[in-house]
C-alpha cells in the first residue's frame, strides 16, 4: 500500500500542500505517537516514492509498539543543514575535494552542490586575547580576521561557488543562537512547479549542540561533518528507530533558581538514567512555566545527557517566542495552522504520548547548582561546591604523589591575599595589583556559550547582579580573567538599553566578541605572570563559565578544574575569586564602608528580572539586528576570493587539499581482514572527542607545532587546532594530542605519547602511527565505556583514519562518533557484555587480527597474539547498525560512496 498523499492547507489566502495522514491514520492511532516520532513519520511519508523508504518503514513507525520495540532502520531527510566554521570549513574542504575527485574520474564537478539550504555561521574562531578593557571587541575581532584570513577567503569562495550555501560572517553571533532567533522556520516551505509544499522544519548540524533548536519544536541534532556533507548532497540520515524517553516536568522553578540550575539537574538525571542513542521528549504541566529560551537551554545540552535530541512541542509558548524575535506574522500563522493540521500542536487538551521509558522532575525541587570539575553531568548543589572542590583537590594531590613518586607538595598560595610574599613562586604582579595566587583560584570567569547567552533571564540576571555589586563597591579579584561573549548582537543591545552593560564592564565583563570563546576552548592566553605562578608553584586553579562543556584540557591547558554555572553565578565567582570559598555563606567581598557583602545581598529578584526583560527585549530589536545578518564588516567584504568552480588550492597552512579521495577508483575495493595490527592507543572510560581531536591551543613542541614551524609559522600565529581543521597535516599530528590524554601504552605520561611495538621505543602517537604505516602495519585503538563522548567532531575519525587506524575496540560508543568512524571506513567493534580490555587481559603490546566481515554480520572474532606466539580469540559485536552504514563502510567511507553515486548519473 502507498501512503504518500497530500491535502490542501489554506492559510490567510495562501494555499499549501501538506502530507495527509488519513490513510495511515485509518490503520493506526497516531495520537499515541510522541511529537518527535510524528515528525519522523511525516518525513517518511513524504519520501515514500524514493528508494530508501518503504511502506513497511512507515507502518513500523506508525504502529509505535513501545512494549515490543524493534530495531528497524529508518531514513531521515532533513530540510536543511547548519554548520559552524570549525566543523564547516573541513566540510566545505571535503566538498571542494569531491569536485576534484569527480572531475578526475570523468564526471561533472559542478554536480557536487547542496540540494537544500545550508547555512554556516562563523562563531568558533574568535579568541579572548584582550579582556577587561574598553576596546576588547575591536581588538579581538581584528586579530580574528588576521589569524583566519585564509579560512575566511575559502568560505567566501564556497559561498560564491556552491548553490544553496550562505555564510553568516564573523561578529554576528553563535550558530545555535542565530538559528533559534532567526534561521529556524518551524514550518518549512518549498516551491515545486506550481505547488508550495509545507512540512516540519528539520535539520542536522555539524555541532552537537544543534539540538538547541529542539526547544522551539524543530527536530534536529548534531552529526559529524562527513554525515552532514552527505545530507547536503541528498543522502538520507539513516538510523535505527529510536526509543523515546518521556521526561515529565511539573511545578515551576523557585525564586532564585535559574534555567542553568534546572538544566544541570536534568543533565545529571538523564545521564544517570542512560539515554545514549535515544530521543528525549519533554511533556507535562511544567511546560507552560518555561519560556522557549528556558526550553532551548535544556535542549542545547542533549549531548551532555547523551540523547540524540531533547525536544519540546510546538505550542503557544513557541508562537510567543516567534513574535518576540520579530518573525513575520504570516510565518507565525503558518506555523500555528500547520502544527494543528498535522497533529504537532500541543495544548492543555493534548493526550500524553506513549514512551518507552519515563522520568519526572518537579521543577520546584531544583536548587542553585554548578557542575564540575570536568564533566557537565557532575552537578553540585551550590552550598556544597566549596566542600566538593576541597575533597576533589585533596584527591588530586594524592594522585600526584603516587604518579610522580616524589616529594610533591601542593604549596598553593600563602592562605590569604592580605599577606604577600614576593619571594614565593605564587607571587604575581599584574595590572598594578600584587598578590599571591592560591590553590582554587578562579583564573577564568566567562559569560559565554549558546547554552545560556540565548536566555534573557540569566543575562539580565547577571547584569542586575553586577549592578548591585558595583553599587556596593565590589570588584572582581585581580587574577580573574573575565569576559562577556554573547551569542548574538541582540544581547548586548538589550543590556545597553537596560543600562546593564556599564556595571558588567565595571567588573571586567567587557564585550570580547560574538562567538563560543571559552566554551570551545578559545579562552585565550592567561597573563604571563599568572601562568608563571601556576606552573612554578604547581597550583591547581579553576575556571567558571556559563558553557556546556568542561572536559579535561578543553578550557585552558593550565586550568585543572572547570565549573559550569549560570551567568549570575559566573559574576559572583569572579567577585569571590576562589573555589574554596562557599559563596552561599561567606562574603564575596567588602563594600565601600568595609562591611561584608554576601551573595543574597546582591541577587536580583525574579520580578526585577522580568521587569527589565519586558521593557528592553522586543521584536523590533531582533528585526533590527538581523536585518543584515549576512552582511559582514569591511574586513570581511574586502577579502578577495577565487572565481573558479573547482578550487585552485592556493598555498596555505589553513586550507590544504585532503588526501581522502586521491587513490579511490570508480568501484570500491573488496573488504579484507585486518591482520597483525598493532595497538596505537589504549585508553579508559569517557574518552571524549576532545581527547581524540583537541580544539584548543597547539603546543610549540607538539608534532603539529613542529610541522607549523617547519612551514615558517611563528608560534604566536599557531592559532588553534579548531581553526586548522582545513589542513589535514596539522590535524593528523593533533590526533590524540590532548594534553590530558592518558595513553596506557605510555604509563606516567600525558598527551601525545605511546610505545611503538615490537621495538619498545617511546615516541609521539603521530610518529608511531607513521612508523606503522611505513612498515605496512595496520593500527587499532582500544577504549572503555562511552568512547567518543562529546562534540560531533569528524576529525576524531578523520585523524585516526589518516594515521592508519582500521578498527576501534571499545565497551560502548557515543552515537555521533560511532557514525563518524563508519563514515571514514573505520570498523567500530564493541566488547561483549561483561568483557573489557581488562577482563580479557589485553596489554596493548600484542598483535590483533580481525576476521573479514560481511553485510548483515553482527559479530566477529578477534585473535590476539603476543610476541612470544601465545594467542587468544574472543568475539566482539560489530557496531555497524544499519544497511546503509554497511554500504558506506564497504565503500571506504560515506563520501566515497556519494562520489561513486554521482558518477553513475
Amino acid at each position: 500500500m502507498t501512503y504518500k498523499s497530500f491535502s490542501q492547507l489554506d492559510v490567510e489566502g495562501n494555499t499549501f500542500k501538506a502530507v495527509s495522514f488519513n490513510d495511515i491514520g485509518d490503520k493506526y492511532e497516531l495520537s499515541r505517537l510522541p511529537f518527535c516520532i510524528k515528525v519522523l513519520l511525516e518525513n517518511l511519508i513524504r519520501h515514500e516514492d524514493e528508494e530508501f523508504v518503504s511502506s513497511e518503514d512507515i507502518e513500523q513507525v506508525a504502529k509505535w509498539d513501545v512494549s515490543n520495540h524493534a530495531d528497524h532502520e529508518v531514513s531521515f531527510v532533513p530540510a536543511r543543514v547548519i554548520l559552524q566554521d570549525f566543523t564547516g570549513v573541513p566540510a566545505i574542504v571535503d566538498l571542494a575535494a569531491m569536485r576534484d575527485a569527480v572531475d578526475r574520474l570523468g564526471g561533472d564537478a559542478q554536480a557536487i552542490n547542496p540540494l537544500n539550504p545550508v547555512e554556516l555561521v562563523i562563531d568558533h574562531s574568535v579568541m579572548v586575547d584582550h579582556f577587561a578593557e574598553e576596546n576588547a571587541l575591536e581588538k579581538n575581532t581584528d586579530i580574528e580576521i588576521q589569524r583566519n584570513k585564509e579560512r575566511y577567503q575559502f568560505l567566501k569562495w564556497g559561498q560564491s561557488s556552491f548553490d544553496n550555501f550562505k555564510v553568516v560572517p564573523p561578529g554576528r553571533g553563535i550558530v545555535h543562537q542565530v538559528n533559534l532567533e532567526y534561521l529556524a522556520r518551524c514550518a518549512f516551505t518549498k516551491q515545486e512547479g506550481d505547488d508550495t509544499f509545507v512540512y516540519p522544519d528539520t535539520l542536522v548540524g555539524t555541532d552537537s549542540h544543534t539540538t538547541m533548536i529542539n526547544g522551539l519544536g524543530v527536530l534536529g541534532w548534531g552529526v559529524g561533518g562527513i554525515e552532514a556533507e552527505a545530507a547536503m548532497l541528498g543522502q538520507p540520515v539513516t538510523m535505527l528507530l529510536p526509543k523515546v524517553v518521556g521526561f515529565k516536568l511539573s511545578g515551576k522553578l523557585p525564586a532564585g533558581v535559574t534555567a542553568t540550575d534546572m538544566v544541570l539537574t536534568i543533565t545529571q538525571q538523564l545521564r544517570a538514567h542512560g539515554v545514549v542513542g535515544k530521543f528525549v521528549e519533554f511533556y507535562g504541566p511544567g511546560l507552560k512555566h518555561l519560556t522557549t529560551a528556558d526550553r532551548a537551554t535544556i535542549a542545547n545540552m542533549a549531548p551532555e545527557y547523551g540523547a540524540t535530541c531533547g525536544i519540546f512541542p510546538i505550542d503557544d509558548v513557541a508562537l510567543d517566542y516567534l513574535k518576540l524575535t520579530g518573525r513575520e506574522e504570516s510565518q507565525i500563522k503558518l506555523v500555528e495552522s500547520y502544527a494543528k493540521f498535522s497533529g504537532l500542536w500541543h495544548d492543555d487538551t493534548t493526550k500524553d504520548a506513549e514512551y518507552h521509558e519515563t522520568l519526572e522532575l518537579d521543577l520546584g525541587e531544583v536548587v542553585p547548582s554548578i557542575a564540575g570539575p570536568k564533566r557537565p553531568q557532575d552537578k553540585i548543589a551550590l552550598d556544597k561546591a566549596a566542600e566538593e572542590f576541597k575533597t576533589w583537590h585533596r584527591s588530586q594531590i594524592d594522585v600526584k604523589v603516587m604518579d610522580e613518586e616524589a616529594d610533591f607538595v601542593a604549596e598553593g598560595g600563602l592562605g590569604t591575599t592580605d599577606e604577600i610574599d614576593e619571594s614565593h613562586d605564587s607571587f604575581v604582579e599584574f595590572r598594578g595589583s600584587k598578590f599571591n595566587l592560591e590553590d582554587g583560584a578562579i583564573v577564568i570567569a566567562a559569560i559565554t556559550s549558546c547554552t545560556n547567552t540565548s536566555n534573557p533571564s540569566v543575562l539580565v540576571g547577571a547584569g542586575l547582579l553586577a549592578k548591585k555589586a558595583a553599587e556596593k563597591g565590589l570588584t572582581r579579584k585581580p587574577w580573574v580573567k573575565t569576559s562577556l561573549a554573547p551569542g548574538s548582537q541582540v544581547v548586548t543591545q538589550y543590556l545597553e538599553d537596560a543600562n546593564l552593560m556599564k556595571p558588567l564592564e565595571a567588573l571586567g565583563f567587557n564585550l570580547v566578541g560574538y562567538g563560543c570563546t571559552t566554551c570551545i576552548g578559545n579562552s585565550g592566553p592567561l597573563p604571563d605572570s599568572i601562568t608563571d605562578a601556576i606552573r612554578k608553584a604547581k597550583l591547581t586553579v579553576t575556571s567558571v563559565l556559563s558553557g556546556n562543556r568542561n572536559f579535561e584540557g578543553r578550557i585552558h591547558p593550565d586550568v585543572a578544574a572547570n565549573y559550569l554555572a549560570s551567568p549570575p553565578l559566573v559574576v559572583a565567582y569572579a567577585l569571590a575569586g576562589n573555589m574554596n570559598i562557599d559563596i552561599t555563606t561567606e562574603p564575596l567581598g567588602k563594600d565601600s564602608d568595609g562591611a561584608p557583602v554576601y551573595l543574597k545581598d546582591i541577587w536580583p529578584t525574579e520580578d526585577e528580572i522580568q521587569e527589565y526583560i519586558a521593557e528592553n527585549v522586543t521584536g523590533d530589536l531582533f528585526k533590527a539586528k538581523y536585518a543584515d545578518v549576512f552582511k559582514g564588516s569591511g574586513e570581511w567584504n574586502s577579502l578577495q576570493v577565487s572565481k573558479t568552480s573547482v578550487y585552485d588550492w592556493p598555498e596555505s597552512t589553513y586550507i590544504k587539499h585532503p588526501p581522502f579521495f586521491e587513490v579511490m577508483g570508480k568501484e570500491p575495493q573488496a573488504l579484507s581482514a585486518i591482520d597483525n595490527a598493532r595497538c596505537l592507543v589504549k585508553v579508559g572510560d569517557s574518552i571524549t572527542t576532545d581527547h581524540i581531536s583537541p580544539a584548543g591551543a597547539i603546543a610549540e613542541d607538539s608534532p603539529a607545532g613542529e610541522y607549523l614551524k617547519a612551514q615558517g609559522v611563528e608560534p604566536s600565529d599557531f592559532n588553534s587546532y579548531g581553526s586548522r581543521r582545513g589542513n589535514h597535516e596539522v590535524m593528523m599530528r593533533g590526533t590524540f594530542a590532548n594534553v590530558r590524554l592518558q595513553n596506557q601504552l605510555a604509563p606516567g605520561t600525558k598527551g601525545s605519547a605511546t610505545t611503538h611495538y615490537p621495538s619498545g621505543d617511546s615516541m609521539s602517537i603521530f610518529h608511531a602511527a607513521m612508523r606503522y604505516k611505513d612498515d605496512g602495519v595496520p593500527a587499532v585503538v582500544i577504549g572503555g565505556k562511552e568512547y567518543g563522548t562529546g562534540s560531533s567532531r569528524d576529525w576524531a575519525a578523520k585523524g585516526p583514519s589518516l594515521m592508519g587506524v582500521r578498527a576501534v575496540m571499545a565497551e560502548s560508543y557515543e552515537r555521533i562518533h560511532r557514525s563518524n568512524l563508519i563514515g571514514m571506513g573505520i570498523l567500530p567493534l564493541q566488547f561483549k557484555e561483561g568483557d573489557s580490555a581488562s577482563s580479557l587481559d589485553l596489554k596493548g603490546n600484542e598483535q590483533y587480527s580481525i576476521a573479514k566481515i560481511e553485510r548483515g554480520q553482527k559479530e566477529v572474532d578477534v585473535t590476539v597474539t603476543t610476541d612470544s606466539g601465545e594467542s587468544n580469540t574472543f568475539t566482539m559485536d560489530i557496531r555497524i547498525d544499519t544497511s546503509n552504514e554497511f554500504t558506506y563502510f564497504e565503500n571506504g567511507g560515506i563520501l566515497h560512496y556519494v562520489i561513486r553515486e554521482y558518477l553513475k548519473k
